[in-house]
């Protein structure tokens, strides 16, 4: 027996990750099409998401997301901390540097974990909640990389504090979350 499902549920939230692809707001009519359903369901889900903060329209009419996600997502923060930590915690003993958990947010990497090792006498300083363009460091190349279907590691010299070495490899295996473990 098939699993019972929500149809209004389904579209909605078919419709907000039509909105967090990256490419930019949708006219209602845009939506309509690309989700193949009526533009008066459209607009009666809009009116809802809207209604609760998480869609938005600008000047023009188009859709983007409402900050009412943002609620959402930071309730998530505090759970996938304390599902990285104990990893990270094994990778600073191991390798006795500061390990990190960074995830992508639009297009900067944010420090959401990290843990730095308890036996060493000198170890690089990285406080949650750093932030830092995709494009600089090792932990933001590596979420480049997965964005691009790799799972190459990387190694950088200098990129966000000199003389500082960083080392990081994406998060596989999680298609909802961008994101990389690392180490100082």
């Amino acid at each position: 027996m098939a699993a019972e499902s929500a149809q209004t549920l389904e579209r909605g939230l078919r419709l907000l990750r039509l909105l967090a692809d990256g490419k930019g707001g949708r006219t209602p009519t845009e939506l309509s099409g690309e989700l193949s359903l009526s533009r008066p369901v459209v607009y009666r889900l809009l009116t809802t998401l809207q209604g609760e903060g998480f869609v938005r329209r600008d000047a023009e009419g188009r859709v983007h997301l409402g900050f009412g996600v943002l609620a959402l997502a930071q309730a998530v923060q505090p759970l996938l901390r304390a599902a990285a930590t104990p990893t990270l915690r094994r990778l600073a003993e191991q390798v006795g540097a500061t390990a990190h958990l960074t995830v992508a947010e639009g297009d900067d990497g944010l420090a959401v974990a990290v843990v730095e090792p308890s036996w060493t006498d000198m170890h690089v300083a990285y406080r949650e909640g750093s932030r830092h363009p995709l494009g600089r460091g090792a932990a933001g190349q590596a979420i480049l990389a997965l964005r691009q279907g790799r799972h190459d590691y990387f190694v950088t010299e200098g990129q966000l504090q000199e003389g500082a070495r960083g080392v990081a490899a994406p998060v596989t295996g999680l298609p909802w979350l961008e994101a990389s473990v690392g180490g100082w």
